[in-house]
């Protein structure tokens, strides 16, 4: 009685699917009381209801667009649940479940699903991971959106119950099951190559569109301001016998001149020496800087067929500046296995590394990978220097997505899937427009906005188009005309719904504006066709909401003043910044840091900058340095290719860049003479001096440092010893005796008689010498000096014997 009460449960929420449903007989297979038990979990009731159910089920379908085997991680696919006719469906429910897994969780789900039409689809109440239908009717095919799980989350199964009148076909039969495993990492690996040949009829033409996501607000860590921008976009369609680049393999020369210079000069001549394996040619006009609203200036596109051999598409771009980052598509398989072409596909990119060069910043210098490694994915953990570093070794932020999309399809087609009516409504479409025949030697502007109708009835009248011609590269070959007109009538008079705008789908959220608490966030998406009537396309392009990042935190309360005036806008034409600012009045009352925002920046238009393109040649090999040692200058040229008649061009020519050999030898250096000093002695024979000093010592072997102090001899005159030589030797017994006494003195320990001081001249009492004086320098050659003065003169003595005396001595000769 128990299983019996949780299945009455079980069908009360199934009412919801269809009343006719409710009314309908069903046969319940009772289950185990142990699996009764966790039918109370988190939605799991809804997914093992049984019932009646006949033997023609292969009428319903699921599907995930171009039926992969295995899923890209965060990859967004269309999944479509289809009857083929006669028969329809009132009811469905699709999820998503982790292989293995019950559903009793919410970890037990796998991806998100996204809503592309609320009027037929909808989340279920009771179980929000699921999808349902909005109102119960008749139809024959509803579409989500799904994108899938993280990295590392493994295989999993799509799964839709289908609700026909008195019957309900379940999930876990074969054609409304997928079963899909994640791709297994290309790090390391090769690229992914087509197993399958291609068995689709007739040819696809498809759009592929380029959405830049690298800016400052998204990649902040070191992202270079001034010189950011895409390159030109090269790529083909092509046969799966030519490979542009793939992961695991070596970039060709002209891959590397497009990772390293930007340049898709010779890639493009690669890929047209390729023959019959390409059948069209992808190029794209590079972009500067690299992100713009899209309001501003649309993304950049290009249109390219496929056949049944050449179905693979692959196209790279370089995010520079860098050492050698692009990113890029590498042989996208465009064909189903179904014999189809695929309508639509999603990638969000990160960048990966050429193999050319070792750089791990955005302006690192050149600096050569040898020998040359192969093209792999960037990671987080590459070098604590690259501005995508994660210690954590999380995912890198996309910096790039890049949508195709299929436009028309021609000749006959041999996919059993039935198309829809907006496949068909686009075929039928393309087929109509003219072809582009612009020359790629014309360099024209965008089109304009179509003007207003010149009929306000429904009269027919004109509308016109304008473009501007910036370059005509070879004068040789006409450029067409600059302006278009086709026919109209008033709005509202067009059977065709001309008011109507199409808009491209909504980029991904921006990140919140606050790391803590409540803030905003922004997305933006573009018009890709305006109204056929003239009409202004009045849906919004951009949408904002509130984002809470941290409920638990709160920023300190402060007071502040009313933001102040916007400064002018940074450039003067073109996207530019503006800023403004206030004060903080009164700071918070516990004495932190004020949590509100002083500084706020926003974007500004200014009006469009007219450059004229320039077509430069590669930039030369860099000069040998300046010098034979230490720091000098290198150069690099490039050359002017376009004609002198379009008009300046305002690109460098000349790159100049520091270099740095081994150090120069350095010799020691030492300062000039001093003056001679004056001589030690005030008669006979003496020594004067004078010293130099070192002012930089030897370096990196350089010659050593000579001498720096030098005597020479002096002798002033002769010393007058007083009267004749019989005095002369009387006073030098004197003097001698008095020595010895003093000797004898010190020895003896007695107290002699006071004598003649030993520094005493004849005739003289001289006193002693006084202290050396401080030395004149303190390193590299100083001079000290004492002097002897006359104490006392004796009327004996002669004049010249009681002179005052003075010594000079050296000091402090080491080097500074």
């Amino acid at each position: 009685m128990a299983g019996a009460g949780i299945f009455l449960c079980i069908l009360l929420l199934q009412c919801f699917i269809s009343t006719a449903l409710c009314n309908a007989g069903f046969t319940f297979t009772e289950e185990p009381s142990e699996r009764a038990g966790k039918s109370d979990g988190y939605c799991s009731r809804i997914l093992r209801a049984q019932g009646t159910r006949n033997e023609g089920y292969n009428e319903f379908r699921l599907r995930v667009e171009g039926d992969p085997e295995n899923y890209q991680p965060g990859s967004t696919y269309r999944v479509t649940l289809y009857a083929s006719s006669p028969a329809y469906f009132r009811g469905f429910t699709l999820i998503a479940l982790r292989e293995g897994r019950e559903g009793d969780k919410e970890e037990d789900y796998a991806g998100n699903f996204q809503i592309i039409d609320e009027e037929d689809t909808q989340f279920m109440i009771n179980c929000p991971p699921a999808v349902t239908e909005s109102t119960p009717r008749r139809r024959t095919r509803i579409q989500v959106f799904w994108t899938a799980p993280p990295s590392s989350s493994g295989c999993l199964t799509l799964k839709a119950s289908i609700v026909q009148k008195r019957i309900i076909y379940f999930q876990d039969e074969g054609s409304l099951t997928k079963r899909m495993c994640e791709k297994e990492s290309l790090y390391g690996e090769t690229t992914e190559k087509p197993l399958l040949d291609c068995c689709a009829c007739g040819t696809a033409k498809y759009r592929v569109t380029f959405y830049g996501n690298w800016s400052e607000k998204v990649h902040p860590k070191d992202y270079p301001r001034r010189a950011n921008h895409w390159s030109a976009i090269i790529g083909a369609s092509h046969s799966k016998n030519y490979v542009l680049w793939e992961y695991g393999g070596y970039a060709s020369e002209g891959i590397k001149k497009v990772a390293e210079l930007g340049s898709p000069v010779s890639m493009e001549e690669e890929i047209r020496q390729k023959g019959d394996d390409v059948l069209t040619v992808i190029k794209m006009k590079a972009q500067w800087p690299a992100w713009q609203p899209l309001n501003v200036r649309a993304a950049p596109s290009a249109e390219f067929s496929v056949d049944r051999i050449r179905h693979l598409m692959s196209f790279l771009t370089m995010l520079g500046p860098s050492p050698d980052w692009n990113v890029g598509l590498s042989a996208e398989d465009l064909c189903t296995k179904e014999c189809g072409w695929a309508q639509r596909v999603v990638q969000d990119m990160i960048p990966w590394d050429a193999g050319t060069d070792n750089g791990v910043t955005y302006e690192s210098p050149n600096k050569p990978t040898v020998p040359q490694e192969k093209i792999r994915p960037l990671t987080s953990l590459d070098h604590p220097q690259s501005p995508f570093y994660d210690p954590e070794g999380g995912a890198i932020t996309p910096v790039a997505r890049v949508v195709v999309e299929r436009i028309a399809r021609k000749g006959e087609q041999c996919n059993v899937v039935p198309d829809n009516v907006d496949d068909i409504v686009a075929d039928i479409a393309q087929e109509e427009k003219e072809e582009d025949d612009t020359p790629e030697t014309c360099i024209y502007s965008n089109w304009s906005p179509w003007s207003a109708c010149s009929s306000a009835t429904c009269d027919k009248g004109k509308r016109m188009r304008q473009r501007m011609l910036k370059a005509q590269l070879d004068l040789s070959v006409p450029c067409p005309h600059t302006q278009d007109f086709e026919p109209c009538m008033g709005p509202g008079c067009s059977d065709e719904e001309g008011s109507t705008c199409t808009m491209s789908e909504w980029i991904t959220w921006s990140p919140c504006s606050m790391s803590c608490g409540m803030g905003l966030r922004s997305r933006e998406r573009y018009v890709k066709q305006f109204p056929d009537d003239g009409s202004v396309c009045t849906l919004p392009t951009e949408e904002n909401e509130k984002c809470i990042v941290n409920e638990e935190c709160t920023p300190n309360s402060c007071l502040v003043t009313e933001w102040g005036e916007w400064d002018s806008c940074s450039a003067t034409c073109g996207l530019g910044m503006k800023r403004r600012e206030r004060m903080v009045k009164m700071p918070p009352p516990d004495g932190s840091i004020c949590g509100a925002e002083v500084l706020e920046v926003e974007k500004c238009m200014m009006p469009e900058c007219h450059t004229i393109p320039c077509m430069l040649s590669p930039w030369s090999d860099w000069s040998d340095c300046s010098v034979t040692c230490g720091k000098g200058m290198r150069t690099r040229q490039r050359v002017l290719k376009s004609p002198v008649e379009l008009g300046e061009c305002t690109e460098d020519l000349e790159q100049v860049e520091k270099c740095m050999l081994p150090e120069c030898p350095t010799d020691c250096m030492v300062s000039e003479w001093t003056e001679w000093s004056e001589c030690n002695k005030s008669c006979g024979k003496g020594h004067m001096i004078r010293t130099r000093m070192v002012k930089l010592e030897p370096q990196f072997g350089g010659d050593s440092c000579p001498e720096t102090v030098q005597r020479k001899k002096c002798k002033i005159r002769k010393c007058n010893r007083g009267g004749g030589q019989g005095q002369v030797n009387s006073d030098e017994k004197k003097r001698r005796k008095e020595a010895r006494e003093k000797r004898r003195s010190k020895q003896g320990g007695r107290q002699g008689e006071e004598t003649t001081s030993p520094a005493e001249h004849p005739g003289c009492k001289m006193r002693p010498w006084s202290s050396w004086t401080d030395c004149t320098k303190l390193c590299g050659g100083g001079i000290q000096e004492r002097l002897m003065t006359a104490k006392k003169r004796l009327k004996s003595a002669q004049l010249p014997s009681c002179k005052d005396r003075k010594e000079i001595r050296a000091c402090n000769v080491y080097p500074c």
